[in-house]
């Protein structure tokens, strides 16, 4: 059995101690940041951009994966590559050329991800899924974090992991929203390689024990 990933967003970090918390997920069992970028226009709330990516950047000791919420995301691949993104991931909602976006991360370097909003079927992906290396399930509505899980997502990454399979594709499988020890090993059974858990980290008492435990529950 593959290890299965977590990834802890930095979006319910603490922006006055960004690098103490940066530096807790270095030194935690998380294998993964996820950066969710937002624009107020995709989505309705404005997250981070550019400076404080490159400030993660160069504390970070592990994988980074971006998680654009951005209209044309197109614009700012080669820019997000330079500040040293692992994974981009791109929105099917906002991607007009789909596949083009996917070559031109690539072609930039990095890992390719294509997000589904809650109500975005995953049928969609069936044409370009050997074209992704990373499918981020929202299991929320994007834009905010400390929402409640939608409970239809257990169905769509069956739905998506059978695709998956069904084409020999290599592509792994992200949930991203409201994530917690309840619903771990359930997304995990269903065919989730990697968990995304926000607030459920940075608001516990002892974060880093917090991620231990989400790994061991997902790798159980």
């Amino acid at each position: 059995m593959t290890t299965k990933l977590i990834a802890p967003s930095i979006l319910a970090a603490d922006f006055g101690n960004l690098q103490r918390d940066v530096e807790m997920i270095n030194h935690s069992e998380a294998d993964w940041f996820h950066i969710d970028i937002m624009d107020g226009v995709f989505v309705p709330n404005i997250s981070y951009g550019m400076p404080v990516l490159q400030a993660i950047s160069k504390h970070a000791k592990k994988t980074i994966d971006v998680h654009l919420m951005i209209v044309d995301p197109d614009r700012y691949i080669k820019e997000f590559a330079a500040l040293g993104a692992t994974n981009l991931t791109v929105h099917y909602e906002a991607c007009t050329h789909l596949h083009r976006t996917l070559q031109a991360i690539k072609a930039a370097g990095m890992k390719s991800g294509v997000a589904l909003n809650p109500h975005t079927s995953v049928n969609l992906l069936e044409d370009v899924i050997d074209d992704i290396d990373l499918v981020c399930m929202m299991s929320v509505n994007p834009g905010f974090g400390g929402q409640s899980f939608i409970q239809n997502t257990y169905k769509k990454v069956k739905q998506l992991k059978e695709m998956i399979e069904r084409n020999n594709a290599k592509t792994l499988i992200e949930v991203d929203g409201g994530v917690t020890s309840e619903n771990a090993k359930k997304l995990i059974d269903a065919g989730a390689d990697v968990l995304v858990a926000g607030s459920f980290v940075f608001k516990a008492e002892n974060p880093t024990e917090t991620i231990k435990n989400l790994r061991s529950i997902a790798n159980s």
